[in-house]
């Protein structure tokens, strides 16, 4: 009797043991995926910017920074391009961000759950996955020409506007989501109303996570084409914006231009390289200032 409760005690542990043994090796197993998926990801990334830093660094200067193109844009630089760029990535968050958090606020704090708000954050998410030259022919067919308000960067901003609402829609919901609800609670407690509450607690903490919806808002607004070469760049202006509604150059746009549609596409290759790296530098100088400020809030909670 007391070899067979023995021999179960053995079969119990040795059962134990290899359901342990499955699930290190399973975890092991995934663990070495999310590396190897960081180390490709980390690789693919590297070998872009080092491909754009080895062709395009040596046509980088003061002039071709400072100046507009020439000779049928084969020379000068590229300052209308990155005004044209900051230009219309500021416009866009200009546009979405006070919309796009307000929705955020109103779905997530104010509207009752039901089929309405599932209908309208399923319309948010599919718009998140719509193809940026569906962005852009709307914006040509309702803000250039049902508006009237022609290629400009309004008309530019607008759309890009439009395009990275759903994303500034969905993190701030997340961000908001994040927030305690004790932290609701106690602010109501103390007798502060709703909006009160949300004002002064839910969104000073939701704030990082805000930011992080806007820097991902900046970088797919600053690198799209599709929808400002309908709404707000041009093949060739040599001049300054002076209003927000006169017609651009943009980087990405240069960038297709130079490529395609240049009048010596090979003698501006160089250009089209230092062009890109400029974007690359550009995006990422918004992102930083960004993350910064994201860093410092983080810090002060």
């Amino acid at each position: 009797m007391s070899m067979d409760v023995q021999d179960k005690k053995m079969d119990g542990i040795n059962r134990k043991e290899g359901v342990q043994f499955r699930r290190r090796f399973i975890q092991a197993g995934m663990f070495s995926l999310f590396r190897i998926s960081a180390v490709i990801n980390g690789t693919a990334l590297l070998v872009v910017v080092y491909f754009l830093v080895a062709r395009g660094w040596h046509t980088i200067n003061w002039t071709f920074l400072s100046q507009p193109p020439v000779d049928s844009m084969t020379q000068g630089g590229i300052l209308p391009c990155i005004v044209g760029t900051l230009c219309l990535s500021i416009g866009a968050m200009a546009v979405a961000l006070p919309i796009g958090v307000a929705s955020a606020i109103y779905l997530n704090e104010y509207a009752r759950p039901g089929r309405i708000v599932r209908l309208i954050r399923l319309g948010i998410n599919n718009l998140a996955g719509v193809p940026s030259v569906v962005f852009g022919l709307f914006g040509l067919a309702f803000f250039v020409v049902y508006l009237e308000i022609g290629v400009s960067i309004l008309a530019g901003s607008l759309t890009l506007g439009a395009l990275t609402l759903p994303v500034i829609i969905g993190s701030t919901e997340e961000a908001l989501r994040a927030v305690p609800d004790t932290y609701r609670e106690a602010s109501l407690g103390l007798g502060a109303t709703k909006w009160q509450t949300i004002r002064c607690v839910v969104l000073p903490a939701a704030l990082p996570g805000i930011l992080t919806g806007t820097i991902l808002g900046v970088s797919r607004a600053a690198g799209e084409t599709a929808p400002i070469m309908f709404t707000a760049a041009v093949f060739y202006t040599p001049s300054l914006p002076t209003s927000i509604f006169d017609e651009i150059m943009a980087l990405p746009y240069h960038i297709y231009v130079l490529a395609t549609a240049g009048t010596d596409i090979e003698a501006t290759r160089p250009l089209q390289y230092g062009t890109a790296l400029v974007l690359i530098a550009l995006v990422l100088g918004l992102n930083l200032v960004a993350i910064i400020y994201r860093s410092r809030l983080r810090k002060k909670r």
